[in-house]
């Protein structure tokens, strides 16, 4: 009964990491490379969401989207501890 809660527990981060996954292996084979930042957004997200969790990790990737924009930034911009 604990492993099955476990999971429950995970499952968000594990689909927030299927999404970030779905698009490395799909659309960003295909469009032609324009990442501003290092790590990729993609990569930024898994890293996130394995290091703060579904909810947290989540909303940086979601911010970390937003700064992704001609007008933004450039450069190494690793996740924060």
């Amino acid at each position: 009964m604990k492993r099955v809660f476990a999971l429950l527990a995970r499952l968000p981060g594990l689909l927030l990491i299927g999404v970030a996954r779905a698009w490395q292996l799909g659309p960003s084979q295909v469009l032609p490379p324009s990442c501003r930042y290092s790590p990729s957004c993609s990569q930024y997200a898994i890293i996130a969401v394995r290091k703060h969790g579904a909810i947290k990790g989540g909303w940086l990737a979601f911010k970390r989207l937003l700064r992704c924009q001609p007008w933004g930034g450039h450069g190494y911009d690793p996740v924060p501890d």
